[in-house]
């Protein structure tokens, strides 16, 4: 299995439109994220979809940092991807598995307790939880925001590793990791700063500070 890594960052092209998802991809690697969760939520072709992946799939070749695809088995699969991440309404994760093979890592998403208990029984990896301090990268169809002590539940009641999501910034780090989480996963507060790479670096300093 891939490792589910503690700094997830998530790549955008439309709350910020200064960096390519090749840039975005490079300074994450170089500022030290573990992973880049590429992340299309635009009504944008499959073969495009394939194409940026390949790209930042080559970005990050020769170095530490993983891709992972957010909710698109088939556009992992095009590109060697051995990680994804599935929401509510994307491929099952029995069939992400027999897909992708037992060592992938496939992450779950949960905004409850009841929800993070039913996902934890699937072939998953980790779970992604939020949103904790609530979210403007999604519009209208975010979850309702958690708050630190529901999703404190939600990590104690699983058995598996949980990423926080949600308006997470450096400074938040700390109580998200105290309230149970194995890692955090971010996008504006690192893709839609002035030096990403800086931002991420920064993240990655805080997380090591903490754990």
């Amino acid at each position: 299995m891939t490792d589910v890594g503690r700094l997830h960052v998530i790549t955008d092209e439309v709350l910020q439109t200064r960096f390519s998802l090749v840039e975005l991809a490079a300074a994450a690697a170089a500022g030290g994220a573990d992973v880049v969760q590429y992340r299309e939520k635009r009504q944008v072709a499959t073969r495009e979809m394939i194409r940026a992946a390949h790209l930042i799939s080559l970005t990050l070749q020769h170095t530490d940092t993983a891709l992972l695809v957010d909710d698109r088995v088939d556009v992992a699969v095009a590109v060697g991807a051995s990680a994804v991440h599935l929401g509510r309404d994307d491929l099952p994760p029995e069939a992400a598995r027999r897909i992708l093979g037992p060592d992938a890592l496939i992450g779950g998403t949960a905004n409850s307790v009841e929800e993070a208990v039913e996902v934890a029984k699937q072939p998953v990896d980790y779970l992604g939880v939020g949103p904790v301090y609530g979210t403007t990268s999604k519009g209208d169809r975010a979850a309702p925001m958690l708050g630190l002590e529901r999703f404190a539940d939600i990590c104690a009641a699983v058995d598996k590793p949980v990423i926080g999501i949600g308006s997470i910034t450096v400074d938040r780090v700390a109580d998200v990791l105290a309230a149970g989480a194995y890692g955090v996963a971010v996008l504006s507060a690192i893709v839609c700063q002035d030096d990403p790479q800086a931002a991420c670096r920064a993240f990655a300093d805080e997380i090591a500070r903490v754990t």
